[in-house]
C-alpha cells in the first residue's frame, strides 16, 4: 500500500479529500498568534488583517518531529508514503521532512521545485499511479522525471503584498500603479521570478495571459490544468475556462482557491494557469 501525503501549499482544496491525498498543515502567523493553514485560518482571516495592520503575515515550516509523527501513523502500519513539498527554495518543509524520513522506512520525500497547484499536479499523477498498483519507488522515479515539465505561472493584480514582503521597490510599485502594470509571476528552477508584465484592468489582461501562456508552452499534457486564484472574481474565472476550453481540449479543468501561503506573498485577485507541459503539441486552431 501507498499514502499520497502534501504540506497544505499544495492548494489541492476539495481534492485533498476526493483523491484520499492526507495534509500536514504549514504554520502561518498573524502578530503573536500562530495558526495551521487551511485549518484554524483561511485566505479571507489574511485580507482582513493586512488591511488593519498593514503587515503581512509570517509562514513557517513544520518540524522534523511533527513530519515524523504525521509519517509514522502509515508506516507503523506497513504502508509505504510518497510525501509533497513546497520548493526546497521556498521554505525549510522539504529539509525537516527529508530528516524525518530517513528515520523511518518506505517515506520517499519529493521536492515539487513549485509551489501551489504546481505542487498539486504532481500529487494528482501520484495519486494516479497509487492507483494502478505502483510501488511507492516505482510512483516517486516517474514523478520526478516530470518536476521540470510543470508550467506554473500567475498574474499579480496588485503589487501591495510583494512590496510590503520586500519583493518590488517603492518605485516599482508606484510605477506600477500609475501603468496599471501586471507582473506575470513564473515559478523556475524552484523560486519565483517575473516573467511577462501586461498593462491594463485585470479583467482584459487576464484572457491575454492563459492565450500567451498556452501558446508559449504548448506541449501540455492535456489530463488537467488548473485555475488558481486569490478569491478573483467568479465571472473572470469564468472566462479564464472558456478560454482555456477554445484553445486546448484539457479533460478537466479544476478550480482551486489558493491557500495561506500563495495568499501571504501575492495578495487577493492573483491568478493562474497551471499544468504539466510534457504531452503532444496542442491544437491552437
Amino acid at each position: 500500500m501507498v499514502k499520497i501525503t502534501c504540506d497544505s501549499t499544495a492548494d489541492l482544496d476539495y481534492l485533498f479529500r476526493e483523491k484520499n491525498i492526507d495534509v500536514l498543515p504549514l504554520i502561518v502567523t498573524l502578530g503573536d498568534k500562530s495558526y495551521f493553514d487551511g485549518v484554524d485560518i483561511t485566505p479571507p482571516d489574511i485580507f482582513s488583517y493586512v488591511k488593519e495592520t498593514k503587515v503581512l503575515p509570517k509562514t513557517a515550516a513544520r518540524s522534523e518531529e511533527d513530519f515524523y509523527d504525521f509519517f509514522r501513523k502509515y508506516t507503523d502500519e506497513g504502508t509505504e508514503v510518497v510525501h509533497f513539498n513546497i520548493s526546497k527554495s521556498m521554505s525549510a518543509s522539504h529539509n525537516m521532512a527529508c530528516n524525518a524520513a530517513k528515520r523511518l522506512p518506505g517515506v520517499y520525500v519529493v521536492d515539487s521545485a513549485n509551489l501551489s497547484t504546481g505542487t498539486g499536479l504532481l500529487a494528482l499523477y501520484a495519486a494516479d499511479l497509487a492507483q494502478t498498483g505502483k510501488s511507492a519507488e516505482e510512483i516517486y522515479n516517474a514523478v520526478c522525471s516530470r518536476i521540470p515539465s510543470v508550467q506554473a505561472s500567475f498574474v499579480v493584480d496588485t503589487m501591495d503584498y510583494l512590496h510590503k514582503g520586500g519583493r518590488c521597490s517603492g518605485i516599482a510599485k508606484f510605477a506600477a500603479s500609475v501603468l496599471r502594470i501586471k507582473p506575470t509571476i513564473l515559478v523556475k528552477n524552484g523560486a519565483m521570478v517575473v516573467g511577462k508584465k501586461y498593462m491594463g484592468s485585470f479583467d482584459k489582461i487576464i484572457l491575454k495571459y492563459v492565450d500567451d501562456t498556452l501558446k508559449t508552452f504548448d506541449t501540455p499534457d492535456l489530463t488537467r490544468i488548473f485555475i488558481t486564484h486569490t478569491y478573483a472574481d467568479p465571472q473572470t474565472v469564468e472566462k479564464v475556462r472558456e478560454e482555456i476550453a477554445r484553445i486546448a481540449p484539457f479533460l478537466e479543468i479544476i478550480e482551486t482557491k489558493a491557500g495561506c501561503t500563495v495568499t501571504s506573498h501575492c495578495g487577493k485577485n492573483t491568478l493562474g494557469i497551471l499544468y504539466i507541459n510534457d504531452g503532444d503539441r496542442a491544437n491552437h486552431g
